[in-house]
């Protein structure tokens, strides 16, 4: 149960990484804003002591920078220098994307920090909030908040432990967040499919559940009037195996060697740490509106490694808060 909720409200990001990873592209992968998240709590001032535990996202826009119009699109590209020769350098492709979102940072008093006080936890949000502003966001700079966006201000929140005013606040805190769509994990549709594809073809694997999930599928029906001499209708329809936003998404790391002493690699990014090679792992999220959330729980991330499988992952408990309701 979470009892603090920092709320950091509307941040207009430019030029954020639009490839998450080596087979999807567009908003981010959450993995980077947990890399916020852990790079803020970092960098906490002196007289701040706070345990981030978990963050949410909530998207409000998305602008992708590519070439608008036609069936295939390209990213807008920027010129490189030329080379030695004079001659234009090779364009290394890079996918930017102008958003706007709202984080929410569950977190726990560490210490000496009390946050009991409306004052004090008002005093932490401003605080927090202007020190996000001079922060990147998957790659991405956060520029400065409109005049007209003074409505939207930063909160540090504690839930009342009684249930019922929790919930109040929760409410109350989700108005804050329309319109936008919070992205949660949908493991459990991944499996399922992957059963489903089973049933049918015994060598369907799970990739071939995620590629299902992540497209569009036409199919075609025919139908035939009840006259014998009537002719066939075809026509073609949109097949969903499930209903929702569904969106293929990258969740993490799998590790695809041994874990390396430090320093044994050459030109590893650092000497000092353990290194291992890793490849992108995938799984399906879906993209919901929060007033259709009703625990905070339901739309935050955490990390959950598995050390020994070599699994360094991202996970989100918003199937478990459908089984509990």
């Amino acid at each position: 149960m979470i009892q603090h909720l920092l709320l950091l409200p509307r941040l207009r990001i430019q030029n954020a990484n639009a490839i998450s990873s080596p087979m999807t592209w567009g908003f981010p992968a959450m993995s980077a804003f947990m890399g916020l998240m852990q790079a803020l709590e970092r960098n906490l001032p002196d007289d701040i002591k706070l345990v981030f535990n978990e963050i949410g996202v909530v998207c409000h826009r998305l602008d992708p920078q590519v070439t608008s119009g036609g069936f295939t699109r390209a990213f807008h590209l920027t010129r490189n220098p030329v080379d030695k020769t004079g001659s234009t350098a090779a364009i290394v492709e890079e996918g930017r994307a102008h958003l706007e979102v709202s984080l929410l940072v569950g977190l726990e008093a560490d210490g000496g920090d009390d946050l009991k006080s409306a004052e004090r936890r008002q005093e932490i949000a401003k605080r927090l909030y202007q020190q996000v502003q001079g922060m990147r966001i998957a790659g991405g700079s956060v520029m400065p908040p409109r005049p007209s966006e003074r409505r939207y201000r930063p909160e540090l929140i504690s839930f009342d432990a009684d249930e019922e005013k929790g919930a109040q606040q929760w409410r109350r805190l989700k108005r804050k967040l329309l319109p936008g769509f919070a992205l949660v994990l949908r493991d459990d549709r991944l499996t399922e499919h992957t059963a489903t594809l089973k049933a049918h073809d015994e060598s369907a694997t799970a990739l071939d559940a995620w590629l299902d999930l992540s497209r569009l599928n036409h199919q075609c029906r025919i139908t035939k009037g009840e006259e014998d001499n009537a002719k066939e209708q075809v026509s073609w329809e949109v097949r969903r195996p499930y209903p929702g936003w569904l969106v293929p998404i990258p969740v993490g790391y799998g590790a695809i060697s041994d874990l390396f002493d430090p320093g044994t690699v050459a030109n590893a990014r650092d000497p000092e740490v353990p290194f291992q090679f890793v490849e992108s792992l995938y799984s399906i999220g879906e993209w919901v509106s929060p007033h259709r959330i009703k625990h905070p729980e339901a739309l935050m991330w955490f990390v959950e490694n598995d050390l020994e499988r070599g699994l360094y992952r991202l996970s989100n408990a918003y199937t478990d808060t459908l089984n509990n309701d």
